[in-house]
């Protein structure tokens, strides 16, 4: 007499442990695939629950269970540029997009739909969310500098740079993850300095800021090599200073 087959135990999990587990498998399908691809049918199957289950957490449907992992990603994201005020200021902001750029790189597709919008989850709150994530990371940006009022000039110049780095991410999905992580970090590091040294130009406070950043670094660092490198391609131009 042959046993019975068994069907794989169902967990109970409390309720905060079972959204948790959807939205983390939500998370995985939408990194890899449009967010218009993915059905709650994949939801519930990569989770291994039921689509009855998965509308008791989530009884808006796709769109609230699509904002709800989209919150979540994007907490991830402004935690990236979360970094203890210490060192040298290229260092941190090293630190900070080496954890940026690895959340890029494992969450590509996803990455890809949620920045060049497009998709039919798209609304109003989805984009309110992503422009959180750019504020924030603004912010964050902002304290490192060490500055209580940053003037708009300075606010404009950081929140740039922000965008450069999201344009800079989509380019190198596009480019089949090339360059490597490394050199797209240290190049996006040296872009920021570049620009903060051109603003400093025109404004006051950010020169004041380009000063107290360079009194930090070393000539080992990003900034003293971008200065070596850098100087020889200017020095025949001495015609028009």
């Amino acid at each position: 007499m042959t046993s019975p087959a068994t069907s794989p135990a169902y967990r109970r999990l409390s309720v905060e442990a079972r959204r948790r587990q959807l939205l983390e498998s939500a998370l995985s399908l939408f990194a890899h695939r449009a967010p218009e691809e993915v059905s709650l049918d994949d939801v519930a199957e990569a989770a291994g629950v039921s689509r009855p289950l998965v509308y008791r957490y989530f009884p808006g449907g796709k769109q609230q269970l699509y904002e709800a992992a989209l919150r979540s990603a994007a907490d991830e994201l402004e935690q990236c540029f979360a970094e203890p005020p210490q060192g040298p200021l290229t260092q941190r902001l090293s630190r900070a997009l080496d954890r940026y750029l690895a959340f890029v790189d494992e969450h590509d597709t996803g990455f890809s739909a949620l920045l060049q919008g497009g998709s039919v989850v798209e609304t109003s709150r989805t984009t309110a969310i992503v422009d959180g994530v750019r504020r924030a990371a603004a912010e964050h940006i902002l304290a490192h500098l060490d500055v209580p009022e940053p003037g708009p000039r300075l606010r404009m110049t950081v929140r740039m740079w922000i965008t450069a780095v999201e344009a800079a991410s989509l380019i190198w999905l596009d480019e089949e993850k090339q360059p490597p992580l490394d050199d797209l970090r240290d190049m996006l590091v040296e872009q920021f300095m570049a620009v903060l040294v051109t603003t400093a130009g025109r404004d006051p406070q950010t020169a004041r800021v380009v000063r107290w950043a360079l009194d930090l670094e070393t000539a080992e660092g990003p900034v003293g090599g971008l200065a070596r490198r850098v100087l020889p391609v200017v020095a025949d131009a001495g015609h028009l200073l």
